[in-house]
């Protein structure tokens, strides 16, 4: 199975198109292969490109513990990056399928080398049905959580994915690998929920880490950070444009009151190529 590995701030992935998968293939089962950082190709997820009847090309991603997400933020970059490179698509802008619904990257270029990807990641939801979160409010804003015996507020978003955000005074100093994982597996949250821990440094600059669903802390996640910007502004914390700071770099995130779409804007890298012996 011929490969490309890519990342995102950090956030890799490993590339492949649906054509080149096997028929007999599992996809969880390859995921978990292929993320292994010790015995396989090591990923954070699988990205699969596929024809599409709706959109230019769809993207599906296997998380590395088998799990399926609907939208990974850092990943849609890479794959925009990625089906370009490889000629599936052939133009800057492009739209993808996604379980999140059809997203829209855009190629930027400066003296014919491409600096970044800028991405319509669609418009937030707030509504706890729409997130899901099983909770007897219908917006999720600074309501109390009981973290594992401490108290502290949580803000939910989706952005195609669930997403809760929980502020913090000092985020470096927050015990992830502990508080990810039981707000992540918490009960109020019935397809599971990424999490992301959030210092506030100015009303332009958010620090930020992240606990993945499916995927335990990585240096970035794009819909982490859409989510973590609108969460901000209905917080009244941010403005509704602000750099996110995250462990592998930084995005920009753009919420517009005009149509009320996110706009992501950030980089995708090659690492290398090679083939999968399954």
């Amino acid at each position: 199975m011929k490969f490309t590995k890519m990342h995102g701030l950090g956030n890799d992935f490993v590339m492949v198109k649906e054509i080149d998968l096997p028929e007999f293939v599992e996809l969880d089962v390859l995921a978990r292969s292929v993320c292994d950082r010790h015995f396989g190709i090591g990923a954070d997820g699988l990205i699969i490109a596929c024809p599409s009847q709706t959109s230019d090309i769809r993207m599906r991603i296997i998380n590395s513990d088998g799990s399926e997400a609907e939208m990974c933020g850092n990943g849609i970059r890479c794959f925009a990056k990625y089906v370009f490179e490889e000629k599936m698509v052939m133009e800057n802008s492009m739209t993808v399928e996604t379980l999140a619904g059809e997203m829209i990257p855009v190629l930027q270029w400066v003296d014919e080398e491409m600096q970044g990807i800028s991405v319509d990641m669609n418009e937030p939801h707030f509504l706890s049905k729409e997130i899901p979160v099983n909770l007897d409010v219908d917006i999720v804003l600074n309501h109390p959580f009981d973290l594992d015996g401490r108290s502290v507020e949580i803000t939910c978003v989706s952005m195609g994915n669930p997403h809760c955000i929980v502020y913090v005074d000092d985020i470096d100093s927050i015990p992830l690998s502990q508080w990810g994982p039981f707000i992540e597996n918490h009960s109020i949250f019935p397809h599971k929920t990424n999490v992301e821990f959030v210092e506030v440094v100015n009303d332009s600059t958010l620090k930020m880490r992240v606990w993945e669903r499916g995927a335990a802390e990585t240096l970035a996640c794009g819909t982490g950070a859409c989510a973590t910007l609108v969460a901000s502004v209905l917080t009244k914390q941010s403005k509704r444009e602000a750099t996110v700071m995250l462990a592998g770099g930084n995005l920009h995130i753009y919420w517009d009151e005009h149509d009320n779409h996110v706009y992501m804007t950030g980089p995708a890298t090659n690492v290398f190529t090679g083939d999968y012996i399954i």
